[in-house]
Formats: C-alpha cells, sequence, structure tokens
C-alpha cells in the first residue's frame, strides 16, 4: 500500500510541475504579444503598447484572483457562483494555488489580444478600465459556459447541448474561448474607436502605415509558437501515465504542424495575391494556424493539424484585407483576423475534421453543429460585451485621445517618456 501511495504521489508531483510549467511558457507569451504588437506599429507608440502588455498581466493577475476565477469556476449554469479572493472552493487533486496560475494566464492572454487592434489612438486611461472588465466579467462568464462546467460542455444526459446535438461543445486549449474572445472584442473596440489618422485617405482608400520594426515582431512570433508548446499541451493537466505522455506528444506535434501550415500557406497566399511574399503576412499565418490548431489539437490527426493550418493561413490573408478594405476598421496588427477569424475557423474545423466524431470522419453533423453554435454563441457574447463596454466607455469618458497626441505619439504625452530615446 505505501509503494501504491508513493507512486502516486510521484504521479501527482510530476502533474504539477508539468502544469507549472505550461504555466510558465503560457506566462512568456506576453513578451511575445508585447513584441508583435510593438514591431506592427510606430516608434512613437512603442512605450504605451508596451505599458499596456504590462497592465494586462498585472491587473489581470489581482482581478483574475480576487474575482474572475470564481465566476468562471464557481457552480451554475450560466454564471458561477462568486467566491471572492478564494480558490479553495475548487475540488481538485492538483494543488489549487497551481492551477488558478495556470487559468490567470489564459486570462490575460485573452486580454492582451485587444490592445494591439486598439494601438496608437487609444487613451491609456480607458483601456485599463477595459483590462479590468475582461478580466472579471467578459472573459470568466463564456470561460464559465465551457471549462468552468457550464451549459456548452455540460454532458449531462437532458442538458441542453447533449438534447440538441447529442454531444457538447469541444474547445481543448481556447481558439474560442480564449482567442475568439479576445479577437471579437478586439474587433469591435476597433470599430467604436475608429481608425488611425491617415489609415483612409478622402478617397476612402486605405494606405499602409508600416510597423517600425519587423526584426522585433518576429521574435516576438517566435517566442509565441515557443509558449504555444505550453499553452496546448499543458491544457492536458498532467504528463504521468502512458495515456498523458501520448496525448501531450500528439499536442505538440499538431500544434507545431499548423502552425508552420499556417506560415507556409500565408507566405504563397500573400506572394500570389500582392506579388510579394509579405513577411508581415507570414508571420501572422504562423499565428493564425496556432491559433485554429488550438481547439482540437488533441483530437485530429497531423494530417488534419496541416489542413487546419493551411486553411487559417489562407484565410487570415483575406480577413486582414477584407476588414481593412470593406469593413474599414483598422487594425494595426491584423488581431481581428488571426484571433478572431482563425479561432472561429479552427472550432467549427474540429467538427469536421476529428478522428473521432468529425463529420468527415463518419460522426455525422451533430458534433460539427455544436462547434458552430458554441463559436457563435461565445463570439456574439464577446463582441456585444465588447460593444457595451467600448461605446459605454466611449459615451462616459471618451477612448480616444486628442488630434494632437496622436499625431506627435502616446508615448510622451500618456506616459511621459519614450521607448527610444536618441
Amino acid at each position: 500500500m505505501e509503494t501504491i501511495d508513493t507512486i502516486t504521489d510521484l504521479a501527482l508531483s510530476l502533474d504539477t510541475v508539468w502544469m507549472l510549467l505550461a504555466a510558465m511558457l503560457v506566462f512568456f507569451m506576453q513578451p511575445g504579444f508585447a513584441m508583435v504588437e510593438a514591431g506592427f506599429t510606430r516608434t512613437k507608440n512603442t512605450a504605451n503598447i508596451l505599458m499596456k502588455n504590462m497592465v494586462d498581466f498585472s491587473f489581470g493577475s489581482l482581478l483574475f484572483w480576487a474575482i474572475g476565477f470564481g465566476f468562471m469556476f464557481g457552480a451554475g449554469s450560466f454564471i458561477g457562483t462568486p467566491h471572492l479572493f478564494s480558490f479553495d472552493f475548487i475540488d481538485m487533486e492538483l494543488p489549487k494555488a497551481g492551477f488558478l496560475i495556470f487559468q490567470t494566464v489564459f486570462c490575460a492572454t485573452a486580454a492582451t489580444i485587444v490592445s494591439g487592434a486598439m494601438a496608437e489612438r487609444t487613451k491609456f486611461s480607458v483601456y485599463a478600465i477595459y483590462t479590468v472588465f475582461i478580466s472579471v466579467l467578459i472573459y470568466p462568464i463564456s470561460g464559465h459556459w465551457t471549462w468552468g462546467g457550464g451549459w456548452l460542455m455540460n454532458g449531462e444526459e437532458g442538458s441542453f447541448m447533449m438534447s440538441t446535438f447529442g454531444t457538447t461543445f469541444h474547445d481543448f486549449a481556447g481558439s474560442t474561448i480564449v482567442h475568439s474572445v479576445g479577437g471579437w472584442v478586439a474587433l469591435v473596440g476597433a470599430a467604436v474607436l475608429g481608425a488611425r489618422l491617415g489609415k483612409y485617405g478622402k478617397d476612402g482608400k486605405s494606405r499602409a502605415i508600416p510597423g517600425h520594426n519587423l526584426t522585433v515582431a518576429c521574435l516576438g512570433v517566435f517566442i509565441l509558437w515557443f509558449g504555444w508548446f505550453g499553452f496546448n499541451p499543458g491544457s492536458q493537466l498532467a504528463a504521468s501515465g502512458e495515456a498523458n505522455r501520448l496525448a501531450i506528444s500528439h499536442v505538440f506535434l499538431t500544434t507545431n504542424l499548423s502552425a508552420a501550415a499556417g506560415a507556409v500557406f500565408s507566405l504563397f497566399t500573400s506572394w500570389f495575391k500582392y506579388k510579394k511574399p509579405s513577411l508581415s503576412l507570414t508571420l501572422n499565418g504562423a499565428l493564425a494556424g496556432l491559433v485554429g490548431i488550438t481547439a482540437g489539437c488533441d483530437i485530429v490527426s497531423p494530417a488534419a493539424a496541416v489542413l487546419i493550418g493551411a486553411i487559417c493561413g489562407v484565410a487570415m490573408v483575406y480577413a486582414v484585407s477584407f476588414i481593412d478594405l470593406v469593413l474599414k476598421i483598422d487594425d494595426p496588427v491584423g488581431a481581428s483576423a488571426v484571433h478572431g477569424v482563425c479561432g472561429f475557423l479552427g472550432t467549427i474545423l474540429t467538427g469536421l475534421l476529428a478522428t473521432e466524431g468529425g463529420w468527415f470522419f463518419g460522426g455525422g453533423p451533430g458534433f460539427f453543429l455544436a462547434q458552430l453554435f458554441g463559436a457563435l454563441t461565445i463570439g456574439c457574447w464577446a463582441a456585444g460585451a465588447g460593444f457595451v463596454l467600448f461605446k459605454g466607455l466611449d459615451l462616459i469618458y471618451g477612448l480616444r485621445v486628442s488630434r494632437r497626441v496622436e499625431e506627435e505619439g502616446l508615448d510622451i504625452y500618456e506616459h511621459g517618456e519614450t521607448a527610444y530615446n536618441n
């Protein structure tokens, strides 16, 4: 008996270390986002971008611990029972404090996606208010519907999803729950805010506003790619035993293949569309593949992962163009296309390509429709809540800095310092 207890304790220790290591990798995605957003924007706003990424994680850590975690994992179908400043209510073998940290870094990821889409013209004080709402309300509520045991992932007989589709919504690591939530909030935020000065001419044509440092942006993408090996495999929350070893290895493989396919296919798509292979679009293509595979990385084959990455890489290029040229929404870093569109696509493609239950694998339409319903429901919640939030803040405080501040740069006026000194 003592030997069995020792083995069990060692297995739990290994699982705990893996969960915390994965949390570290996901935390390392924060500088990745900061570098991508800074590189894709102009020098005069770099300190502002870096500050917003710092605030997203710092504010988010405190707020998610104090309020958001209880909303997300408390008992209830629609919204969790509040447990303020507490995580002891969770019943699990893994250390509860460690699980809180793991969930915190996911919340911070959803929050920080928005900063790039609203870059170069948003008041810092108002952006800080947004961080509060996504950390304590927008992300935790949709997170409760899914990972918190709410109605979209309730597999009990007679539950809404089981009665309607015969299965539940599946999002292993957050294509919809994390990325599309951030992407749709980013889209409506950029729309309410309006385009940067000079982005659209009097004739309505879009004008390119190049970022100041593609080297930094490229470094940021590689950091994010690296961090995703904690984001996706870490969501297994266990490493001990043969089943977990195989699962983690499979998720590592599908994650990497999809990222690579996203990069390759966005490269060739940009080459075909614009007659030049675009580095910025290729960088976003890798992220598109990563976002797309995150929902089904555990239940699709390596070949299907390549297909998902390829589809997302191509779709991202056209989504960036559509949002810019047709919707006239100015998203400096392409966050809406990468995280919103590709998060949605990856989620519904899981319903087609899952090796068990996928429509293309003889599973019938039920799983696909459950994926479509879940992605649309969460997308509507995020976009609707984001619109109300940003429209309200705009009416009460004003979202946008003055013309002079925008022209001369937010760094000096908002923060009293610059990222680069001559």
